[in-house]
């Protein structure tokens, strides 16, 4: 790569391996509906793909018809948006209460170490990343999940946290 082409960014890709990315038009409403989500309507939001499929974006909410009032408000907000991109799917939780479940098992003192903690990509619960042994352990999951108010918890084997130097990020 020359250093023309450093000084120049280009657009992302429309096509990565024959596979679509980033289309103008998905990511315009999908901007537009991330910032409605997690905004005035994050109480039913739950997450959203886009390009999923290509040229579309999907929407997971809580409650289908706040979503398409949360679809319309996006096409409010920027006109230059098409809301028919749009496809509503049920979400079980609002990333809100994901955020908030997230919260309640962080800081706290367990049998095993949480390396991350988020919100499934489905919104269907959250994904805690730990050691091989708490990974294997349904009693640490059913903790984890009575921690969360009975959100279900997918625990999956991870590593510590490290910064760019590598020095470990966990207490």
């Amino acid at each position: 790569m020359t250093d023309d082409a450093l000084k120049q960014p280009s657009a992302p890709p429309t096509v990565i391996d024959g596979v679509g990315e980033n289309t103008p038009a998905a990511t315009r409403i999908s901007q537009a509906v991330g910032d409605q989500g997690y905004g005035a309507y994050g109480d039913v939001y739950g997450t959203h793909a886009n390009d999923f499929p290509v040229g579309r974006v999907a929407l997971c909410v809580t409650d289908l018809a706040r979503g398409r009032d949360l679809v319309n408000a996006a096409a409010k907000a920027d006109p230059g948006a098409d809301p028919k991109l749009v496809d509503l799917y049920t979400s079980r939780y609002a990333h809100r209460v994901l955020e908030k479940a997230v919260d309640k098992v962080f800081g706290r003192k367990f049998d095993f170490p949480l390396y991350s903690a988020s919100a499934t990509t489905d919104a269907s619960g959250i994904r805690v990343t730990t050691n091989a042994a708490g990974a294997g352990s349904a009693a640490f999951r059913r903790t984890l999940e009575k921690a969360t108010g009975g959100i279900p918890v997918v625990v999956a084997r991870g590593a510590p946290a490290v910064d760019a130097v590598g020095r470990s990020l966990s207490p």
